[in-house]
């Protein structure tokens, strides 16, 4: 420790969805939900490509549900920009990270397949034994122009009847945004069924990509 990703690239999709489907999805981490405005809440669903880094080379598909930080009841748009990350999916298609994943930090990993399509518009599917999760399809968003900073991400983890908070830092760079931009399509999976749960619409808020992050990930700290 830590673990560090010295590159990888990031296409994400926030959606809004209701706050009280999100909140009974994930009532079992003693966490609650960041309503961002009544009755609302954010579920961020992204792609992750790592392609050099200590865990080796791996795709992974994170849902997250964006909550407060215990204690917290904040609500508003104010109150989104402190909330940390719940994540509640997270397959991956390599067996080496998803071991090392769910005994380090505890982290929802099983295995997936990954079918990724480069170009403008980006695509990728997540399935399980053929049976779809997910597929999203991003267009290019707009270069937002900002200097290499480090950036300690909050987020939070379930397993075996506790919850964890995960030391997790990054810096961005290559850095692309847009309002809309991003379609989802759910499959039959167990997982697109708790998605379709949430009214997720089908296109996003805001979508946007990274062309390169560094992480490191430290030592996990249990909260529950």
């Amino acid at each position: 420790m830590p673990v560090r990703v010295r590159k990888a690239d990031v296409h994400t999709a926030m959606f809004s969805v209701d706050a009280a489907a999100a909140q009974k999805l994930i009532d079992y981490s003693g966490l609650r939900v960041c309503q961002f405005r009544p009755g609302r809440a954010v579920v961020n669903l992204m792609l992750a490509r790592y392609i050099d880094g200590d865990l080796g080379q791996y795709h992974e598909f994170g849902t997250c549900v964006m909550v407060n930080p215990p204690g917290s009841h904040a609500r508003g748009l104010r109150a989104l920009g402190d909330a940390a990350a719940f994540i509640h999916h997270l397959p991956v298609d390599q067996s080496f990270t998803l071991e090392a994943g769910r005994r380090i930090w505890g982290f929802p990993k099983i295995m997936a397949d990954f079918t990724v399509r480069d170009g403008n518009p980006f695509s990728f599917e997540v399935s399980v034994e053929g049976s779809l999760i997910a597929g999203i399809e991003f267009g290019r968003g707009l270069p937002v122009p900002m200097p290499p900073r480090r950036q300690v991400m909050k987020a939070y983890t379930f397993a075996e009847g506790t919850t964890r908070r995960v030391p997790w830092e990054m810096v961005n760079t290559g850095v692309r945004f847009r309002p809309g931009g991003a379609t989802l399509r759910l499959g039959d999976h167990p997982y697109a069924k708790e998605l379709a749960s949430l009214g997720l619409p089908k296109r996003a808020m805001v979508s946007g990509s990274v062309g390169n992050v560094e992480m490191t990930f430290g030592d996990a700290e249990v909260i529950s």
